[in-house]
């Protein structure tokens, strides 16, 4: 994919103007936004997404367009489970509603910048050591595993960063928007909205080893890697309040999500043994065969619609069972 500098430069720039955007909307009135006002800024980002897809698919190929729309859906799938460990924490710490939106925005602006440390590395890594794909497939099903499993539902938010600090520093319970610091009785203290942004940070690290693996498994391009992760970020705090109790319906999202995330390990390990060049296997050549069995290289496009169809039915099993059995649907999915 030939991406110019000027194309990488604009939408680094678009990206940074639309957060400077919510950061000054959000510090000149802290508050809890209505359900118009969430509507109208997800429709928005969500139609941003889609227009950049088709932008792409006419500029760049149909190839990289479809890429884009499978990463993009694969992130965001991820970012809306992201939720639900957010809700945990805003929960635990007792945020105020008015500063929910503050932490949040701190929360994504967080997210991108280990994302994009990720996505660095990641590509990187591919372009030097094709067997990393093989590391990313066995994470990927290992993570898919532990998924479905729900090894993950009790979900740790007094982390070992976030236990140091309570322990090494003097704590105020005192809420005063994104202050991390005040005085108190002559002294420092970290306000309970520093814990917040710890945990959101340390959170935001883990969910980036799961996301970016995932993303790699569609498209290797720098580019789409970034821009879809970028996206899926986008209007996640509005999603965060417009769907609300919502959230915990969707009670099969970790199944579904497992599912693809073994989908696409399936597809990396199979990816890998197309470029395989340890010695250990197959003398260090490319596998194409497994006796009389050939090895299929998965479409990006049957990906997509693997993808979709996934979400689909889990989005839709999960309301039904949601609706049918409303007394076993509680604080978690």
């Amino acid at each position: 994919m030939n991406v110019s500098t000027l194309e990488w430069g604009v939408t680094i720039g678009v990206t940074i103007a639309i957060l400077l955007f919510d950061i000054v909307v959000i510090a000149r009135k802290p508050h809890e936004p209505t359900t118009k006002e969430c509507a109208l800024y997800l429709s928005f980002y969500i139609g941003l997404a889609v227009a950049f897809g088709a932008w792409v698919w006419g500029f760049h190929g149909s190839q990289y367009g479809v890429e884009f729309y499978a990463g993009w859906l694969t992130e965001y799938s991820l970012s809306i489970d992201n939720l639900f460990i957010f809700i945990i924490i805003m929960s635990s710490f007792a945020v105020p509603r008015k500063y929910q939106q503050e932490a949040l925005l701190v929360g994504i602006i967080l997210a991108l910048i280990f994302r994009g440390i990720f996505i660095a590395l990641g590509a990187v890594a591919i372009n030097e050591f094709s067997w990393v794909f093989y590391i990313f497939g066995a994470f990927l099903l290992y993570t898919a595993v532990k998924l479905a499993k729900n090894d993950d539902e009790d979900e740790d938010v007094e982390n070992a960063v976030v236990r140091f600090a309570r322990k090494r520093f003097n704590m105020s319970d005192q809420w005063d928007g994104l202050k991390l610091v005040v005085r108190e009785n002559g002294k420092r203290a970290i306000t309970p909205m520093a814990l917040v942004i710890i945990a959101l940070g340390t959170t935001d690290i883990l969910f980036a080893l799961d996301s970016i693996p995932a993303i790699f498994g569609l498209t290797q391009e720098p580019y789409i890697v970034f821009t879809a992760n970028v996206f899926a970020l986008m209007g996640l705090r509005q999603l965060y309040f417009l769907l609300g109790d919502l959230l915990q319906r969707l009670v099969f999202l970790s199944y579904g999500l497992a599912f693809l995330l073994f989908y696409i390990g399936i597809k990396l390990v199979l990816h890998a043994l197309h470029e395989n060049e340890l010695p250990f296997i197959n003398g260090g050549e490319p596998v194409h065969h497994i006796g009389p069995i050939p090895i299929p290289e998965v479409p990006t496009l049957l990906s997509l619609g693997v993808i979709i169809s996934t979400l689909t039915i889990t989005a839709v099993a999960s309301l039904w069972y949601s609706n049918k059995y409303p007394d076993r649907v509680g604080g978690g999915h």
